[in-house]
């Protein structure tokens, strides 16, 4: 054989207990793609922890500041169900290469358009909230490409176990936003933090292109029948996805409904916590705040996997399974919240908002998973449709966050309402969710 030809397209027959990826490759893309989702998460970040010190220094008001916010997730929308399909067609390591070029070189920029910004005066807002939304359109691809991706390589018992800790990412990139983001701002001023951000990002860029991809061109798949193809499918052999199906059901609609419910508690605190600490204890200190709660993350995530896989092996139902995990997940978060917004103690609050950061591990586990349950063979797109509704309350609720707090300086109202949208996510779940597949 040609050794120009380093694999052939198709494999032999697999059975659902056998995955493409062979054990090392899923070691090396379980690393590639946890860090890729790390940076993401660092460079997302950057805004909400530098809002404070960027809007004393180019004087943004309060909405100001929360339409700079909200913007990204005007972007964010707008590319989840495309990204998400063409990960299906065309394989999300492809989409999340290039996404990944996009967002590093916006955040390694941002000081350059900020101040670029502040020359043009009236149009300083609206040019960065532009930039803000483009941001948000490259990293919306990430997770319907990341899903996608591992839907086609994982066999299905190992998917949402593999997926749910790749979601811990977020924890630690927006642990390392805060530690690192917190001590460049202290010693070297905020455009530091944009520019070595923007940095790594570009640098785990080129390890995915030139190491993790590289190493499926060295892959060896042999002939046989030719009922499942590899990951690189071409766009005429995927099935289309059969939307009217999934909106006839009401599994669907719980599913991203209760997704958009907890994204909401999620993005106004993943916004507006650097300047909430900011601005209640002032004299608090930055890398505090910034990294306490994000280290419940990952060992809920692990604790809440751990959990679900024991509560599958003794014989619970699917659906059982995810619907006690999610309400692990809001109970928590509404418990906390409703302390947070009547205490005034700086420990009590930092406790609550561990504790309700670290419930997104649950939710981790429970309904950002489902749409592997619900759409084993569409999942990037359907992860991309549940996380486009999903997204609509950052840009929504991140901005009346900040309109509530223009107004009446009331950080109670923010998770008193936050805490009202969870609870109508927690009944529609209840009520409506299940794991049975639709297609």
């Amino acid at each position: 054989m040609d050794e120009k030809l380093k694999y052939s397209l198709l494999r032999g027959e697999l059975v659902d207990t056998q995955s493409i990826w062979t054990r090392h490759e899923k070691r090396v893309w379980f690393i590639t793609l946890i860090t890729g989702t790390c940076m993401l998460y660092s460079t997302r970040t950057t805004m909400p922890l530098l809002v404070p010190a960027v809007a004393s220094a180019q004087k943004w008001s309060k909405t100001d500041s929360g339409t700079v916010l909200s913007s990204f997730f005007w972007g964010y929308t707008l590319t989840q169900v495309v990204g998400g399909y063409f990960s299906d067609r065309f394989g999300g390591q492809r989409v999340i290469l290039w996404a990944a070029i996009g967002w590093s070189l916006i955040t390694f920029l941002m000081p350059t358009i900020i101040w670029t910004a502040g020359s043009i005066k009236t149009y300083a807002i609206p040019f960065i909230v532009a930039i803000r939304i483009l941001n948000g359109a490259f990293q919306g691809v990430h997770f319907p490409s990341m899903i996608s991706l591992t839907s086609q390589n994982l066999c299905p018992n190992e998917r949402s176990s593999f997926f749910a800790l790749l979601t811990a990412g977020s924890a630690l990139g927006t642990l390392l936003t805060g530690i690192m983001g917190s001590f460049l701002l202290d010693y070297f001023g905020w455009s530091y933090v944009f520019r070595v951000i923007g940095l790594m990002g570009i640098a785990w860029a080129l390890v995915l292109r030139y190491y993790a991809m590289a190493g499926e061109r060295n892959r060896i798949i042999q002939i046989g029948t030719p009922s499942r193809l590899c990951a690189n499918k071409s766009l005429a052999e995927t099935p289309a996805v059969p939307w009217l199906r999934y909106f006839s059901r009401l599994s669907f609609w719980a599913c991203v409904l209760t997704h958009a419910c907890e994204m909401n508690c999620f993005f106004v605190l993943l916004s507006w916590l650097p300047t909430y600490f900011h601005d209640g204890f002032p004299h608090a200190k930055g890398w505090v705040v910034n990294m306490i709660p994000w280290l419940a993350l990952p060992p809920c995530t692990l604790f809440a996997k751990h959990l679900t896989t024991q509560l599958l092996a003794r014989e619970w139902h699917t659906t059982t399974v995810r619907k006690f995990i999610q309400s692990c997940c809001f109970a928590a978060q509404n418990l906390a919240l409703f302390v947070m917004s009547r205490t005034s103690d700086f420990h009590t609050a930092l406790i609550c908002m561990t504790i309700i950061i670290g419930g997104t591990g649950f939710h981790n586990n429970a309904v950002t998973v489902n749409p592997q349950d619900l759409a084993p063979l569409h999942s990037g797109s359907v992860f991309g449709l549940m996380n486009t509704v999903g997204a609509i309350p950052g840009f929504l609720g991140v901005y009346l966050a900040g309109h509530i707090l223009e107004l009446t300086q009331s950080w109670p109202m923010v998770f008193s309402a936050a805490a009202g949208i969870n609870l109508v996510g927690w009944i529609i779940f209840m009520a409506f969710g299940s794991a049975e597949a639709i297609v």
